[in-house]
């Protein structure tokens, strides 16, 4: 009965392995960035995945006019639209765009992923716009200019030679 019973956990955790390896395939410990190769923990799969939603919501905005202090799809402005989008995945922030650049954690440009706040400086010094990033090139805004929330390249020399920083606050 016991070696039966040891076949058969034998069995299960070969059918459980990396079908390309043989072993079980590795999950990060929390916090740990996975290497390259290894299954990333549950935390970071959902973290990922609310970053996708907050763009959804943030995309599905699209077209909704800029407002100065809008807080609602009636109208935004750049923080409002923020803190709107992100409410929706049950994530509190800031009202201010200088305030939320202060939440989260830093992230380098090159780790920019879907979810990220990207900061501005438009029209003054330091963080004075903010959007969502919708992956490391593209962001979702609600700029003054032209008026609607809509999508931008971070690569256009505008919003490049204005770029301050990205945080993360989806982790």
């Amino acid at each position: 009965m016991i070696r039966r019973l040891a076949v058969l956990v034998f069995v299960s955790s070969l059918a459980a392995a990396c079908a390309s390896r043989g072993v079980p395939p590795r999950v990060a410990a929390p916090g740990e960035a996975p290497a390259r190769g290894t299954v990333r923990g549950s935390a970071s799969r959902d973290a990922e995945a609310r970053g996708h939603r907050v763009v959804a919501a943030a995309l599905d905005l699209r077209g909704v006019p800029y407002r100065n202090g809008g807080t609602d799809p009636g109208g935004f402005d750049c923080s409002g639209l923020v803190r709107y989008v992100f409410s929706q995945e049950g994530v509190a922030l800031p009202r201010v765009t200088a305030a939320q650049y202060a939440v989260g954690e830093a992230v380098r440009r090159d780790s920019v992923r879907a979810g990220d706040l990207l900061f501005f400086s438009t029209v003054a010094p330091g963080a004075s716009h903010v959007a969502i990033a919708v992956d490391k090139d593209t962001f979702v805004h609600a700029p003054s200019s032209r008026g609607v929330v809509r999508v931008e390249r971070l690569a256009l020399p505008y919003w490049n030679s204005r770029f301050v920083g990205a945080r993360r606050v989806i982790r």
